[in-house]
């Protein structure tokens, strides 16, 4: 689960990188954004994220039972429960970083979307008023 974790958390990184920059793979990586969000796209991102909001959930409330049985022990904790407390810490944060990044991407997008589509409409404009003029 981990690698997973973050292989998706790298490559969510790399993409808003490259959203960041103006580089010529900016215009690959907005078209390929923009055919995923066409059709079923946002159906299955939505799904996507809920079920991994959920497995957030469930592993912070696994955390928090962790904890609790630890400190209803006296405050020792035995090295099983550390390992799995750790695994859970660190699956967690991987879970919210993946949430946050992908709202991030998600909003870059749009952004950079608006920021194409007001540079058409302004060389539009500017090209009507020198033809105008």
């Amino acid at each position: 689960m981990f690698q997973l974790l973050f292989t998706i958390v790298a490559v969510e990184a790399a993409l808003i990188l490259t959203l960041g920059f103006g580089t010529p793979v900016r215009r690959v990586v907005v078209k390929l954004l923009d055919l995923l969000k066409q059709g079923r796209g946002p159906l299955v991102t939505k799904t996507v994220a809920a079920t991994m909001l959920v497995l957030f959930g469930s592993v912070l409330f696994s955390t928090i039972q962790i904890n609790t049985r630890v400190s209803e022990s006296g405050g020792v904790a035995n090295p099983t429960d550390q390992v799995m407390f750790a695994n859970r810490i660190l699956e967690s944060f991987l879970m919210g970083t993946v949430l946050f990044l992908a709202l991030v991407m998600d909003r870059m997008h749009y952004y950079t979307r608006e920021l194409q589509i007001t540079r058409r409409n302004l060389e539009v404009a500017v090209k009507k008023t020198k033809t105008a003029a």
